[in-house]
């Protein structure tokens, strides 16, 4: 033994071999496209990835039913004073936080409407959290913490197999919440064990097993497309405009004038006018505009529709 060196304590037990699994899934698989990625120059390198992207579009198209029955789950629970919760871990996870993070200031939604869980919590939006995603535990005690009857939860995983999501879903699904798996795994065998099941057929990933790219691109498409649909249907948009938006700075405070000088027809100064009279309030303005009604009537119609600018409108013109 070398001077100076610490001969091993033989009663000192070796730690304990980290469980290993071999995932099944697409997106585990090998793409035949890409074989030799990495021979390529940047141009080809881009071009075999950008072909690949283009399947997304049209994989998400497929499931365009599944996507629909999930609004019309998330409208139904919204609308009942109930909530919509996302877990998820990694990527799928990110995309979870980042698409309920947009909706407050994109359609001023209440910031409980939308909740999103993340395995590993807040650090592992910034870094891989050591077996967290493993932690089928603790995706079920987190969710029993903070779902309730009635809710919506959308389990979000690109395998179809992470235990802290099918954890959280199965927690979810006894305390009588409506349940939603969204995957790139048309396969998962979770399929069985929800409400609605959401399998986007991407494939094989470029770079084998990065679901950072095709699936998480089929899974933010989804997202996007479920939430702003969820908005339209609660009324927080009017024609194909932000009614609900909350102007934090200069650019969005001339969305807002811009928003009404489309909807109403008005010039840029009688909108302005208008947006003033309403103390800043998008929904006002316009249907003050709209109907011709002066705002106090504006804003009262408005209360008594929930505040739905059609709803405001038809009262205003009967």
């Amino acid at each position: 033994m070398t001077a100076g060196a610490v001969e091993p304590d033989e009663d000192v037990p070796a730690p304990p071999a980290r469980p290993t699994v071999r995932v099944g899934a697409p997106t585990e698989r090998r793409n035949p496209l890409s074989v030799d990625l990495d021979l390529m120059s940047t141009r080809d390198v881009l071009t075999v990835i950008n072909e690949a992207d283009r399947r997304v579009p049209a994989a998400v198209a497929a499931v365009l039913d599944e996507i629909a029955t999930t609004v019309d789950l998330a409208v139904a629970a919204l609308r009942g004073g109930h909530r919509v919760h996302y877990f998820g871990a990694g990527t799928s996870g990110r995309l979870g936080v980042l698409d309920a993070a947009e909706l407050a200031p994109t359609f001023n939604s209440p910031r409980h409407w939308f909740c999103s869980h993340l395995a590993g919590g807040p650090d592992a939006m910034w870094r891989a959290v050591e077996d967290a995603e493993d932690d089928e535990r603790g995706g079920a005690v987190e969710a029993a913490g903070c779902v309730r009857a009635g809710d919506l939860v959308v389990g979000l995983a690109a395998s179809g197999r992470t235990p802290y999501v099918l954890g959280a879903l199965a927690s979810a699904r006894a305390k009588g919440a409506s349940t939603v798996l969204l995957c790139a795994n048309p396969e998962a065998e979770a399929a069985r064990s929800v409400d609605v099941f959401i399998g986007v057929d991407t494939g094989p990933e470029v770079v084998t097993g990065s679901t950072r790219m095709k699936a998480g691109t089929a899974q933010k498409l989804v997202l996007n497309t479920f939430s702003t649909a969820v908005m339209v249907r609660l009324g927080r948009v009017y024609s194909n405009l932000m009614i609900d938006m909350v102007a934090t700075n200069a650019k969005l405070r001339g969305r807002m004038i811009s928003i009404l000088v489309e909807a109403t027809g008005c010039s840029e100064q009688v909108c302005q006018q208008a947006l003033s009279a309403a103390d800043g309030d998008l929904k006002t303005a316009l249907v003050s505009l709209v109907s011709g009604a002066e705002v106090d009537a504006a804003r009262a119609a408005l209360a008594r529709s929930a505040d739905q600018v059609r709803g405001a409108l038809a009262l205003l013109a009967s």
